[in-house]
């Protein structure tokens, strides 16, 4: 059972990866805005649910971000989306710490939550 759910978590990260590369490769307006917030939501340190929620805190990684892959493969012509499949297996990323990008996610949440609430 563990390693099913580390292959499965193996093939989220390198659909991830694709979806970075064929965000680059010039898809429609839509399309780029939806795999943004597919990356961004998937890259976010910040859960829309906090993990510490027993249950409802994991739901979101286990439920919102496949779904959010999902749609955004959905979208992608096949040939271009298997083309960045190959190049993300072959090429990962390899992100450096960056806090000002941190702060910004942060910030970003935290306008979300204030845009709600008032």
């Amino acid at each position: 059972m563990l390693d099913r759910l580390k292959q499965w978590a193996k093939a989220l990260k390198n659909e991830i990866t694709a979806l970075f590369y064929v965000s680059k490769e010039g898809p429609s307006l839509g399309v780029k805005i939806l795999i943004g917030i597919t990356l961004a939501y998937a890259l976010s340190p910040i859960d829309l649910i906090p993990d510490f929620i027993p249950v409802l805190g994991y739901l979101d990684d286990l439920i919102i971000l496949p779904v959010l892959i999902y749609l955004s493969i959905r979208l992608i012509p096949k040939d271009l989306m298997d083309k960045a499949r190959v190049k993300a297996q072959y090429q990962p990323i390899k992100l450096k710490k960056n806090w000002l990008m941190a702060v910004l996610i942060i910030v970003f949440w935290l306008l979300i939550i204030l845009g709600i609430l008032v």
